[in-house]
C-alpha cells in the first residue's frame, strides 16, 4: 500500500472513530433528555456517580456562557488546522497520538452539535465522591484524550520537541 493510501486509510479510520464517539455522546444525551426531567437525578452506581440532567450554556465549568458562535468558529478553525496538518504539513505525532487527537475531536464534535442545535450542551454525569462539575460522555473523551496526549508528548514523543536543524 502506498504511503498516501495508508495515510488516507488511517485518516478515514480516525474519522470513523471520532464519529463513533460523537454518536455515543449524542445517544447518551438523547436518553437523558427523554428519560430524566431537567435537574432530575437518577442513581447509577451509588457512591460513584448519578445521572443528573443539566444544561450548560458555557464551556468547561460553565465558563464563557452565551458565546456559542465563538465556540463554533474556534471548532471550524481547529477542524481546518487538523486536516491541513495531517495532509499538508504533518507534525511528528505517533499513530497513538493521532488516535488521542481523534478522541478529543470526537468529543468536541459531540458538544458542538449540542451548541449549534440546542444553544447549550447537555450534561449528565455527576460524581458523588467529590464536588465536581456535571459533565457528559464527550467531556470524558476530551479530558482523557488531552491528558494522555500531554503525557505522551512530554514524556514519550521526544521527536515532537526536536528543533529542525537548518
Amino acid at each position: 500500500m502506498q504511503f498516501s493510501q495508508k495515510r488516507n486509510r488511517q485518516f478515514f479510520l480516525m474519522c470513523i472513530y471520532a464519529l463513533i464517539i460523537t454518536v455515543a455522546d449524542q445517544w447518551t444525551k438523547w436518553l437523558v433528555v427523554t428519560q430524566i426531567p431537567l435537574y432530575g437525578k437518577v442513581p447509577a452506581i451509588p457512591g460513584l456517580f448519578r445521572l443528573t440532567y443539566v444544561r450548560n450554556f458555557g464551556a468547561a465549568f460553565s465558563s464563557f456562557q452565551g458565546m456559542r458562535w465563538m465556540f463554533v468558529a474556534i471548532f471550524l478553525v481547529l477542524t481546518l488546522a487538523l486536516v491541513y496538518e495531517y495532509f499538508k504539513k504533518p507534525m511528528p505525532f505517533s499513530a497513538f497520538d493521532r488516535w488521542l487527537i481523534a478522541s478529543i475531536y470526537g468529543g468536541g464534535l459531540g458538544n458542538m452539535i449540542d451548541r449549534v442545535r440546542l444553544g447549550y450542551v447537555v450534561d449528565m454525569i455527576e460524581v458523588e465522591f467529590m464536588e465536581f462539575a456535571v459533565f457528559n460522555v464527550a467531556d470524558c473523551f476530551i479530558t482523557c484524550g488531552c491528558i494522555l496526549l500531554m503525557i505522551r508528548l512530554v514524556f514519550f514523543n521526544k521527536e515532537f520537541w526536536k528543533e529542525e536543524k537548518k
